[in-house]
């Protein structure tokens, strides 16, 4: 079972590096900023927007 944002969180999260717009996986339970190509952690249903945090996003992540 995977958790879930509330889509007001989700609203108002924005990155913390370019304070761009984040993309949410549920799956994956990450949000994605493309502009940074940083994809950072859900971890107990708790974004985790710490640079320290964040892993870098890969190509092939980009072309889905």
């Amino acid at each position: 079972m995977s958790a879930h944002i509330d889509e007001r969180l989700l609203d108002i999260l924005v990155c913390p590096l370019c304070k761009g717009r984040i993309i949410y996986d549920r799956e994956k339970q990450t949000l994605t900023c493309r502009a940074d190509r940083l994809v950072f952690p859900i971890k107990n249903n708790i974004p985790i927007m710490l640079l320290s945090e964040a892993q870098e996003l890969n190509d092939e992540a980009l072309t889905t």
